[in-house]
């Protein structure tokens, strides 16, 4: 059975987390989890490249040894290592470790100074006082941990770059057992929506055959449970954890059912409520006057009948989208086609895996006009980042590179660390010899609102910021965003001229949607960036293009939509 991406991920992660409570060499914890992003944000799946011959050793980040654990992974499906490290460790201590507040050092605490072995030992000793007592532990990870466990548990919900894999491949298989062209087969719910997170996979199928379309889905060997399974609808849970709906539907009801799946809520009662007035039924069968079907096979007819533009399903959340396709006043949102260059990019510089010429090879090979190195500052030791000298030897690299490439122009730039302080981690003498400084916090998450606000406006006052990298600092279902006054931070952009960035990064996607609408609605402009590490990970703007859609944003508001001569005056304030 085909083993995911993600599912490697989530054993490498396990496994990291195991070795760093039990005091493992910490370089060892540390390939793991570097490991594990490699894997978990890999464009293509780590099965289909070993059955096409692909050395996975020559993976960024992964060597040998690794390759040869993943390979045994993808073969058998299980994984030594993790088991022993299990067998080892006592209790829960995996989920323990995984609350807010934790992580491997204080869970050694825990285990060592207070026997903590489950959940519900853990529950006993902070409602006892015991961690507040415990050096390194102490009264406030004690509130952290009886405020998570005081928490329902939360539904699971999975990363839209990792619900895509396995969207896309059971899509595959369901195209494949159906046979070309007997039946639509789409995603809809909250994946075709592209939210950042999905919590289970709604498929579409167009036929007459429910029941064997259904065995389709039973059958497919990543199912772990057949939950439903009847002439029209089928239910099954992915070894991921996935929950999959499939609905069977009639072609006259394509239209109708793929309208109604898709969502949202909100959008959904909006348009029934525009049915009624007229006298009309809207559900997930079709429009009708009375008994009389009056659309149906397609979206768009719908849309038609109720007076209404289109509306792309990113748009779909009752946001204002009602009221402007009733206008015919939608935003034409950015699309791919529309992006001529990437504007925050790594190499091997710093903490990237490519050489500068590999990066501007691939991204030539995308079709873009210009790519923007923006190694990291020197803050960041981790990763290997640049000091003035350095950037000094990188700017006369990229000089003589400029010169030989023909078809795409190499950016001079760098990200910035944002310290404490709000000043820049490099001079003004060396940013000024560049064409894009991006900055970015990287470190002091736990501010204030006031005091990360205003260390990041007193960042933007530096005139040789030109873009506000990954600017809330999420990172989804690990960190969440440090506390801002965003509304100042929009302020402040719009009124100095700074661009503010969507990150691509599947595990960033920062900024969100909400953010990303607010901020247009004052002027302020964009750019979409992958933060690619790699040259596979160029392929990330499509969800930073998923993004800026959700956020309402037109090719004009993101400014790598740009020609070259027009983003190098853009990025000069």
């Amino acid at each position: 059975m085909p083993v995911q991406n993600a599912e490697i991920a989530e054993m490498f992660d396990q496994v990291a987390e195991l070795l760093e409570i039990k005091g493992d060499n910490p370089f060892r914890a540390r390939a793991y989890r570097r490991a594990a992003r490699v894997v978990e944000t890999l464009p293509q799946s780590i099965t289909g490249l070993l059955k096409a011959g692909q050395d996975l050793s020559k993976l960024p980040g992964i060597g040998k040894d690794l390759a040869g654990r993943i390979a045994g992974i993808v073969q058998t499906g299980h994984f030594d290592l993790l088991a022993s490290l299990k067998h080892e460790l006592p209790g829960e201590i995996g989920e323990i470790a995984a609350l807010p507040g934790l992580g491997p050092k204080r869970v050694k605490l825990l285990v060592e100074k207070l026997g903590v072995r489950t959940i519900e030992d853990l529950r006993r000793a902070a409602k006892a006082g015991r961690l507040r007592e415990t050096r390194g532990l102490g009264a406030a990870v004690e509130r952290k941990v009886l405020a998570a466990l005081a928490k329902p548990a939360a539904e699971k919900r999975f990363k839209l770059a990792v619900a895509e894999a396995e969207a896309e491949a059971l899509a595959l298989a369901l195209r494949q057992g159906i046979g070309k062209g007997k039946g639509e087969v789409v995603v809809a719910g909250s994946y075709r929506r592209r939210r950042d997170t999905v919590g289970d996979l709604d498929i579409l199928v167009t036929g007459r055959d429910g029941a064997r379309i259904g065995d389709t889905l039973a059958a497919y060997e990543n199912v772990a449970e057949v939950t439903a399974h009847g002439p029209t609808r089928t239910v099954v849970v992915l070894r991921s954890g996935l929950q999959v709906d499939l609905r069977v539907v009639a072609p006259e009801s394509y239209g109708a059912a793929l309208l109604y799946f898709t969502g949202a809520k909100a959008h959904n009662i909006a348009l029934r409520a525009i049915a009624n007035e007229r006298g009309w039924k809207l559900n997930e069968y079709g429009l009708f006057k009375g008994d009389k079907p009056i659309a149906g096979a397609t979206e768009e007819e719908i849309y038609r009948k109720l007076g209404l533009a289109y509306v792309p399903p990113e748009l779909r959340e009752d946001r204002g989208e009602i009221a402007l396709a009733q206008q015919d006043r939608l935003p034409v949102l950015v699309k791919p086609a529309d992006i001529r260059g990437d504007l925050h990019v790594h190499s091997a510089w710093s903490d990237g895996t490519a050489a500068i010429a590999d990066m501007a090879a691939a991204a030539g090979a995308r079709g873009y006009e210009y790519i923007a190195i923006t190694d990291h500052s020197r803050r960041v030791t981790v990763a290997h980042g640049l000091d003035a000298r350095r950037l000094s030897q990188q700017i006369a690299e990229i000089d003589r590179l400029n010169d030989e490439l023909d078809g795409i122009t190499v950016l001079k730039g760098v990200e910035v660390d944002i310290l404490a302080d709000g000043k820049l981690d490099l001079p003004d003498t060396i940013l000024s010899r560049l064409d894009i400084v991006v900055a970015s916090v990287h470190y002091h998450f736990d501010l204030t609102a006031a005091a990360q606000t205003g260390r990041i406006i007193r960042a933007m006052d530096n005139r040789h910021l030109s873009i506000l990298g990954h600017p809330t600092g999420r990172l989804i279902g690990e960190r969440e965003p440090y506390a801002l006054d965003f509304d100042r931070i929009i302020a402040a952009a719009q009124e100095r001229g700074c661009f503010l960035e969507i990150n691509a990064q599947p595990e960033r996607l920062d900024l969100d949607d909400i953010h990303i609408q607010t901020a247009k609605q004052k002027g302020v402009r964009f750019a979409i960036s992958t933060d690619a590490h790699s040259t596979d990970s160029l392929a990330y703007m499509r969800f930073g293009i998923d993004q800026a859609r959700r956020g309402w944003l037109a090719r004009g508001d993101v400014i790598n939509t740009r020609p070259l001569a027009e983003v190098r005056k853009l990025l000069k304030r």
